[in-house]
């Protein structure tokens, strides 16, 4: 049976998540960012998170809550997580009933989930009872992610089932949607036609990145007046390979007195990079402030000379494009980021940043060496930097593709 087809200013979109804020991460960033930009063209969005987001939050939640813009609804889940497989299976049923709840009071045109698969096979079993269309959004492949924080082997029979599911579930969306080339290439390489992929690239809202004193808090309490600030804000996962950062440093303190390194948020490698610079004996120069407010970001950018991405090699960082080199980009600071493949597609070697080989601590101790030597050099990679997120990377530019993709779902969807 052919549905009636909204038109694209009527849209009404159901929008399925693993967590959200008030959770600080990549993943939340980004939502929020779609989220503004869809709501900006008229779209009326419905936000709902799995049972995952509490589990990671830990603290007081409400079934519906508002922050910021938007209406968050959540999932109860009473099931503990340490059983696996029966866990995740409870996860799927509990999202699915939870989503037609949401649906019968928000009357969804799409379905738009986003990855992990277990929110994308919940999503599919509501939207062929609610008979609507279904997007599936890949921001990184779940049996990748897993693989770094240790949960299995690549080589492991977990990482082939979850691969072998995030396949399958691939080849029945009614479309896909991934974060960059890496990710389309390897999806087309598992046999998924290339129509049904497109690309919705990471961005950044030119708006909340505009040029600002530098945070008064931080350059006081670590009396970093004078200093040259090495960079780094984001999540402490060990493929961000921030030890390595820490090793080009001692390289470089020696030689550099007035050089601080400056590592801004936390994760699961906080205590031991702390640990780390302890043992170099750079406890006083190697500073950790910890987790700060979103809206603190541009200040904290203001303080650095430059920013560090040392990612390691690996399945994730090879196929996924981060975020965070296109914040400081927009902020006009340069970069120096490893070669991993989700690096070289958004860093063009000596135009908007510095490429080093992955892994190798004194190439990437040279390189930030040159940089913070040669003002020239770096005013060039920050000039040409600014520019060119700011004309190729906005959220509004890089979003636009949901328009056509939502609307042949809606024309084309059939029961």
């Amino acid at each position: 049976m052919m549905q009636p087809s909204p038109s694209n200013k009527s849209l009404r979109i159901l929008h399925i998540l693993d967590h959200s804020l008030p959770l600080h991460s990549g993943y939340t960033f980004r939502s929020r960012s779609i989220f503004r930009a869809q709501a900006e063209r008229g779209w009326r969005l419905s936000i709902l998170t799995s049972p995952k987001h509490q589990e990671s939050w830990k603290g007081k939640w409400e079934p519906r809550e508002t922050i910021g813009d938007f209406a968050y609804y959540r999932t109860p889940l009473n099931t503990p997580p340490g059983a696996r497989g029966w866990y995740e299976l409870q996860l799927i049923r509990a999202l699915k009933e939870r989503i037609l709840e949401v649906a019968a009071l928000e009357k969804p045109d799409v379905i738009h989930a986003h990855s992990p698969v277990l929110n994308a096979i919940a999503a599919q079993r509501a939207a062929r009872r609610l008979g609507i269309p279904l997007l599936y959004e890949i921001r990184a492949f779940w049996e990748d992610a897993a693989v770094d924080h240790g949960s299995y082997r690549e080589d492991s029979p977990q990482y082939h089932l979850v691969r072998m599911l995030e396949t399958r579930f691939c080849r029945k969306a009614g479309h896909v949607t991934v974060i960059c080339e890496g990710l389309r290439r390897d999806l087309i390489q598992r046999g998924i036609p290339e129509s049904k992929i497109s690309i919705i690239a990471n961005g950044i809202d030119a708006e909340s990145f505009q040029d600002c004193p530098p945070d008064r808090e931080l350059l006081e309490n670590y009396s970093l007046k004078r200093k040259r600030v090495i960079g780094f804000l984001g999540s402490f996962y060990r493929y961000e390979g921030l030890d390595l950062a820490i090793d080009a440093f001692s390289l470089l303190a020696s030689r550099h007195e007035d050089y601080v390194l400056l590592l801004v948020g936390g994760g699961e490698m906080e205590s031991s990079l702390k640990e780390k610079a302890r043992s170099l004996g750079l406890a006083d120069r190697v500073i950790f402030p910890g987790r700060m407010p979103h809206d603190r970001m541009p200040g904290v950018y203001a303080l650095t000379d430059v920013l560090v991405y040392p990612r390691n090699p690996m399945r994730l960082t090879d196929l996924v494009t981060p975020l965070k080199p296109l914040e400081a980009m927009a902020m006009g600071k340069a970069v120096v980021a490893s070669d991993v493949g989700g690096h070289r597609e958004l860093i063009e070697n000596g135009k908007n940043g510095m490429l080093f080989p992955s892994g190798d601590v004194e190439a990437l101790a040279s390189s930030i060496e040159k940089l913070l030597s040669d003002d020239n050099m770096r005013s060039a990679l920050s000039r040409y930097g600014r520019e060119w997120v700011r004309r190729e990377r906005s959220w509004q530019k890089t979003t636009a593709p949901y328009g056509p993709i939502y609307t042949k779902l809606t024309e084309n969807y059939q029961l």
